[in-house]
């Protein structure tokens, strides 16, 4: 039985790479360069605020962790705004819990050329307690707005890596 179940996984891992499948970040193939070589290309336009600046931190990190590209091919911009909604309100009308809510737009475009090549919308929501202490609710807000950041910009990087490559894949 375990010598059939061994067929049948390499017979669907072997349909998977006839319809089309094919690794993000693995080694190219047809002289397609990888997900990450193209990433290197994109530069990063600033983004306003303290928000802004995790964002872009967080971006730098997972697109060109090598450092920002000599000649870039690629321009990132980016917005982000924040949003707090306050839930389960007690009777004497305080909050006892919030959700933090991070809306994200972005844009690549052409370096030379400035044409806009994708854009795409993303939305992240946490949640934190609101306590007695001032300090361990601000602890709570802050942490969420970091996992949160960390969120959006592995999304972004995900979509721009499945762009780039179906890019460069495509005739």
């Amino acid at each position: 039985m375990s010598s059939f179940r061994t067929v049948l996984l390499v017979a669907m891992l072997l349909n998977l790479t006839a319809c089309g499948f094919h690794a993000l970040y693995g080694p190219g193939g047809n002289g397609v360069a990888p997900a990450a070589n193209q990433l290197a290309l994109v530069r990063i336009d600033r983004i306003p605020n303290r928000l802004g600046q995790q964002l872009r931190n967080a971006l730098l990190d997972g697109i060109t962790p090598m450092g920002p590209p000599s000649k870039p091919r690629y321009l990132l911009r980016v917005s982000v705004k924040e949003s707090i909604q306050e839930l389960g309100i007690r009777k004497d009308e305080t909050a006892t819990r919030a959700n933090l809510r991070l809306n994200a737009k972005y844009a690549l475009y052409d370096a030379i050329t400035h044409a806009e090549l994708f854009e795409s919308k993303l939305r992240a929501v946490g949640s934190y307690n609101i306590l007695q202490s001032d300090f361990a609710t601000l602890t709570a807000e802050q942490n969420v707005r970091s996992r949160l950041v960390r969120k959006i910009s592995d999304s972004i990087r995900t979509g721009l890596a499945v762009h780039l490559s179906a890019q460069a894949r495509a005739p």
